[in-house]
């Protein structure tokens, strides 16, 4: 399918011209509990908290190991933190008054949420002494509303001790590790400059799954280097792992960054993914992913100015998710249709 298929484009992003289809359900839910074709994020939370928790990001002044020198210099070749910040997101501010900003602007917008969840998100969010790490955590827990963290980080700064802090905060709140892993293949983590191996990336989320912890992992999905072949890998490592949830993003180029120059200077080191060739990349790791897994996002947004990548970048991330169910639809296919079981 060609990447404009189906579309015409507005002037600031682009609209389906099939907006209006509904996407059909079977009769019967699937083993998650419902009839959308994939273990939802959504889903989850209904079953674990009874409704909706809305995320509120916050800024903590973390660094990384690839940023400080210890392991390296310059971040990540395809980091740009800025793209992710919501307005509100500032290291100068308190964690009490980011989430307060935060709560009042998600208020407008989400009103059915029940509570809301503390994301800790830029940069390596342990990277820090354990006693410092509490501080901030519990900072976090002991606004009102607040009803658990979520903890971005990198799988090499995670240890026993920090483990065993968030296991203790466990006991009374919802407490949840993110592992930036981006890459199955050392050879690409080694090119973008992340500073540590796939098996440091499973030993870590298997010792936070001994610990009792829900994990999470996030994968960028065409970073220079994986061919088609080796991304059709993925749902079968992934499957290996001990984790709850899983976030795929396609590579998006910000502008800023040392990947966008490589891009510059040299393209055929890159396939950017047409909307259609993403569509079915995906439609092919859904179907070979255990039901049992949470699906969180299939794909990243961030403002348009940031971008260097293709036009259907600037979908919406809802506009892009409608088109995987549509597909999934079209195919009468599902989550785990292929992994041998829920």
């Amino acid at each position: 399918m060609p990447a404009a298929a189906g579309f015409v484009f507005c002037k600031r992003f682009a609209c389906p011209l099939f907006s209006n289809l509904e996407i059909n359900t079977r009769k019967e839910p699937f083993p998650w509990g419902d009839h959308r074709r994939f273990h939802s994020y959504g889903q989850w939370f209904k079953k674990t908290f009874g409704g909706r928790l809305q995320k509120i990001s916050v800024e903590a002044g973390f660094s990384c190991p690839n940023r400080d020198g210890s392991k390296g210099r310059g971040g990540c070749t395809f980091c740009n933190n800025e793209a992710f910040h919501p307005s509100y997101c500032s290291s100068v501010k308190t964690i009490r008054q980011q989430i307060a900003e935060g709560i009042e602007f998600h208020r407008k917008r989400y009103r059915r949420a029940k509570g809301y969840l503390v994301y800790f998100q830029s940069y390596s969010n342990t990277y820090k002494p354990v006693d410092e790490l509490e501080r901030l955590y519990r900072e976090a827990l002991s606004v009102e509303g607040v009803k658990g963290i979520v903890i971005g980080t990198r799988p090499d700064t995670i240890n026993e001790d920090i483990l065993a802090l968030l296991a203790d905060l466990q006991q009374k709140h919802f407490v949840m590790i993110e592992y930036g892993v981006e890459s199955i293949y050392d050879q690409t983590l080694q090119r973008v400059n992340r500073g540590h191996t796939y098996a440091e990336a499973v030993a870590a989320i298997e010792a936070t799954a001994r610990a009792g912890l829900p994990c999470g992992a996030h994968f960028i999905l065409g970073l220079p280097g994986e061919s088609m072949e080796m991304l059709r890998q993925y749902p079968d490592h992934i499957a290996k792992l001990p984790l709850t949830t899983v976030k795929f993003h396609q590579l998006q180029l910000f502008r800023n960054t040392v990947m966008a120059r490589e891009f510059q200077q040299r393209p055929e080191d890159f396939h950017l993914f047409s909307l259609g060739e993403y569509v079915d990349l995906l439609v092919f790791i859904i179907e070979r992913l255990p039901g049992s897994l949470v699906i969180e996002r299939m794909a990243g947004e961030v403002p348009p100015r940031f971008l260097v990548s293709p036009l259907w970048s600037m979908l919406r991330y809802d506009e892009v998710m409608r088109l995987i169910e549509l597909e999934l639809e079209k195919r009468d296919t599902w989550q785990g249709k292929f992994a041998g079981g829920f």
